[in-house]
């Protein structure tokens, strides 16, 4: 303990006499409250990683979270069983890094980048920063390119384009996971990194051997982190996903990215502002949640390089209400989204996508203007009969007393028929357009 008052009195000499000592600082682990340790001693960054001495074999690490006066903050990684107070806080020298390479491909990891997946070890060729590098605005190409992701009510009514962020809106239980696992086995992309963040661990079993099977893992990534997992792996899982997007972006890949789920990433950033003393605002989140967001999906995007990521992020709905801070927040900073309702799910339509409620903000830069007319057509008559519904089951509508109604009347059968599909069906752009355009055109001369 001498000693460490020792050191802690020559740093403070040579902090008043502005000589700043080396960089990084062992200290000693003095203080746990709740999730977040104390050390005394440690200086490292905001960011850094460290490694706690513990009774166990391995150390524990864990990131630099915040300070306290002079004490610095720690978010464990793992589970802190072993440690014991004065243990030892070794700061590891150089940023995080995540693994790259097309041995990744067909694999399942976890936030560190180590496999799960009893296959063996990874082969890696080369290592990218965990963070990524800020992108320039101007170095960021146009997404005027659909982007074909085989799903039929996607394709045909709310166009993608290559580099979109999109969000999949939705309560619990109504198709979100079915869905990506649709998109991951039919769309163009040549890969497809899938981050699982905060799910149960029933699920990623699942979703990975039933829902994507061999086809769908042959060109994908999964990074697994179950809910059981610390905060701090959590939102790695979501930033090392990404960073593997970037790195087969870099190469001229067209990537699709899906980050299951967008609100656990804030959830756990959530868990980890309270525990550092950040003060709660919107439905308990701390201003940190929110500021996390951007920082993430402004990662994805099409690149004037010639690669693109093209993410797809699933926002939770607490309680299907799409008022949710993260929910609206998200609704913000991406570029659309998709939105997926219990009543279409219990009447067994899937997949369950309102239409109605669901936005492409580039879907007019992707599409020609002739398709353009076709979709604001059929959105225009679903409109008029979702309006008008419960007025047409109980009978009081007398036909002919509006045209547009009553083309939506005849029109409504062959567009449920058009926006259902099952998982295994694949429909392309070309095919969607056509049959979209036909039955419009059969619904029209009917009419007439």
């Amino acid at each position: 303990m001498s000693a460490l008052k020792d050191k802690l009195s020559e740093r403070r000499a040579r902090l008043a006499s502005n000589e700043l000592p080396e960089l990084p600082v062992e200290g000693r682990l003095s203080t746990l409250r709740g999730l977040t340790l104390e050390a005394v001693g440690c200086q490292a960054a905001i960011g850094s990683r460290c490694l706690i001495d513990t009774d166990s074999v391995q150390p524990l690490e864990a990131q630099v979270v915040g300070f306290n006066r002079d004490r610095t903050l720690l978010m464990p990684a793992g589970p802190i069983d072993g440690l014991r107070s004065q243990a030892r806080v070794r700061p590891i020298p150089g940023q995080a890094t995540a693994p790259a390479g097309d041995g990744l491909l067909g694999r399942v990891i976890d936030a560190r980048g180590e496999p799960i997946d009893s296959l063996g070890p990874l082969t890696v060729s080369h290592r990218v920063p965990l963070m990524g590098q800020p992108v320039n605005p101007l170095s960021r190409a146009a997404v005027n390119i659909p982007f074909d992701v085989g799903v039929r009510a996607i394709n045909g009514l709310m166009t993608l384009g290559r580099g979109q962020r999109v969000g999949l809106f939705a309560g619990s239980g109504v198709g979100k996971s079915a869905l990506l696992g649709m998109m991951t086995k039919h769309s163009e992309a040549q890969v497809t990194v899938i981050g699982l963040i905060g799910e149960r661990g029933r699920e990623v079993n699942d979703f990975v051997r039933e829902t994507l099977g061999r086809e769908g893992m042959a060109n994908a990534i999964v990074v697994a982190v179950p809910a059981d997992q610390p905060p701090l792996l959590r939102l790695q899982g979501a930033m090392l996903a990404t960073a593997i997007a970037e790195s087969f972006r870099d190469r001229g890949k067209q990537v699709l990215l899906l980050i299951d789920s967008l609100t656990r990433f804030a959830q756990a950033q959530r868990e980890i502002g309270l525990a550092t003393g950040e003060p709660p605002t919107s439905k308990g989140y701390p201003p940190s949640a929110f500021a996390m967001l951007p920082q993430l999906v402004e990662r994805a995007g099409n690149m004037a390089s010639g690669g693109s990521v093209t993410a797809i992020y699933t926002v939770l709905a607490e309680g299907d209400d799409q008022n949710d801070p993260v929910v609206d927040s998200a609704r913000a900073v991406l570029d659309g989204h998709i939105v997926l309702t219990r009543e279409l799910s219990d009447a067994a339509h899937y997949p369950a996508i309102d239409i109605g409620a669901s936005v492409s903000r580039i879907r007019s830069s992707v599409n020609s203007t002739e398709h353009e007319l076709v979709i604001r057509r059929v959105l225009k008559l679903a409109a008029a009969y979702r309006a008008q519904e419960e007025m047409l089951r109980v009978g009081l509508y007398k036909r002919g007393s509006d045209p547009v109604l009553d083309e939506a009347v005849a029109f409504w059968p062959k567009l449920q028929r058009f926006l259902q599909q099952s998982m295994e069906e694949n429909v392309d752009l070309q095919a969607c357009r056509g049959q979209l355009a036909a039955m419009l055109d059969t619904s029209i001369a009917g009419k007439n």
